[in-house]
């Protein structure tokens, strides 16, 4: 057995799929109507959907879960972040950790928690 994607709810396929193609360069694989496969194992599930099928509210901003990307320029992408989405919400904003990475925490615009931090 071996672990294929990550499922990630979001409210608006269409935007949340250019916002992971800005910033983390993520292009769609396949397209099931509600049901998006990004490269790098990444599912955009749409909010009705899922709720339909777990017959439960989706909590955003839950802290449960985090996507995990590394990025050399933290500071470039901090910038691009801060110009594209102005409005964005951060957990954390740009801090360097006692060992030395540098990481930034902020919700994408479903609430799902991002954390991008310098390679280690």
């Amino acid at each position: 057995m071996k672990l294929k994607n990550v499922l990630i709810v979001v409210n608006d396929i269409e935007k949340s799929k250019k916002f992971y193609h800005d910033f983390f360069g993520l292009d769609m694989i396949l397209d099931n109507d509600g049901n998006m496969i990004l490269t790098e194992g990444l599912v955009l599930q749409d909010a009705k959907i899922w709720k339909s099928f777990l017959q439960h509210d989706v909590i955003p901003e839950n802290h449960a879960t985090e996507l995990y990307f590394e990025e050399t320029d933290i500071e470039g992408f901090v910038t691009k972040l801060e110009r594209l989405y102005p409005d964005v919400k951060y957990v954390n904003r740009l801090m360097t950790h006692s060992w030395g990475q540098k990481v930034v925490r902020f919700y994408d615009p479903d609430g799902n928690l991002i954390e991008v931090g310098t390679p280690m």
